[in-house]
C-alpha cells in the first residue's frame, strides 16, 4: 500500500506488483464505490495473469471517508498527483495503462494525455448523466472519450442505464450481459480486458 498526498487530501494506492512486468494497469473506483468493486477485481486479475502489475487507486475523497464524490477537478488533480508519484517511485520504465470504473473511467480519459497513457481502459463508462424529470435530455459524455488519442476499451453491460459508447478507429467496446455493475458475467469482462492488454503490448 502507498499513501500519496495531492493537492486535496491523501490518496491510498494498492499494489499488486508481478515479477518483471509487461506494463502497469493504474485503476480508478466509481463514484459511490470503493476499489473492491467485483469488475475492478476482474479487472485486476486479468492484468496480473497478463503479466501487468496492477495500482488500485483511492481518491482522497473516499480515504478521508466522505460518500459524496469530490468536483471533477479535484478528482483529475489527485488522479494526476498520483500518477506522477507511480512513475517516479514505482514504475520504471514498462507503459502506463490508466482507467478505471465509470467516474473512475471518465478521470482516466479526461488526464489521458497528461498522464502519457499507453491505453485507457474503460469499465461501464457512464456515456449519459442521469435523467431529471422534466428537464431536458442529458448532454452525452462522448467528447471525453473521443479526447483519448490512445487506445481505448469500453466493456459496457447490454443493459446500462447510462448507454452504450459507439467504437471509433482507436476505440474498442465490448458489450456484456448485465448492467452498469458489470457483475452478471465477471469472466467476460475478465477475458475481454485481458485479450486487449496482450494486444496493447504485442
Amino acid at each position: 500500500m502507498l499513501d500519496v498526498d495531492t493537492p486535496h487530501g491523501l490518496a491510498r494506492v494498492y499494489l499488486q506488483r508481478v515479477e518483471s512486468p509487461r506494463g502497469w494497469l493504474v485503476l480508478g473506483h466509481g463514484a459511490g464505490g470503493g476499489v473492491q468493486s467485483r469488475d475492478l477485481t476482474a479487472a485486476t486479475e486479468a492484468a496480473v495473469d497478463s503479466g501487468f502489475a496492477v495500482a488500485l487507486v483511492e481518491q482522497p475523497y473516499r480515504v478521508a471517508g466522505r460518500k459524496s464524490p469530490a468536483p471533477a477537478r479535484q478528482l483529475d488533480a489527485a488522479w494526476l498527483a498520483v500518477v506522477e508519484r507511480l512513475r517516479t517511485d514505482v514504475v520504471d520504465r514498462e507503459p502506463v495503462v490508466t482507467g478505471g470504473r465509470s467516474a473512475g473511467a471518465r478521470v482516466a480519459c479526461r488526464t489521458a494525455e497528461s498522464t502519457g497513457a499507453a491505453g485507457v481502459l474503460c469499465l461501464a463508462f457512464p456515456l449519459l448523466p442521469p435523467r431529471r424529470s422534466g428537464g431536458n435530455p442529458p448532454e452525452s459524455r462522448l467528447a471525453e472519450l473521443d479526447a483519448v488519442q490512445a487506445p481505448v476499451l469500453v466493456v459496457q453491460g447490454e443493459r446500462d442505464r447510462f448507454g452504450m459508447p459507439p467504437e471509433s478507429p482507436t476505440r474498442t467496446v465490448m458489450k456484456v450481459s448485465g448492467d452498469h455493475s458489470l457483475r452478471s458475467d465477471l469472466p467476460a469482462v475478465a477475458a475481454a480486458v485481458r485479450d486487449w492488454l496482450d494486444r496493447l503490448v504485442a
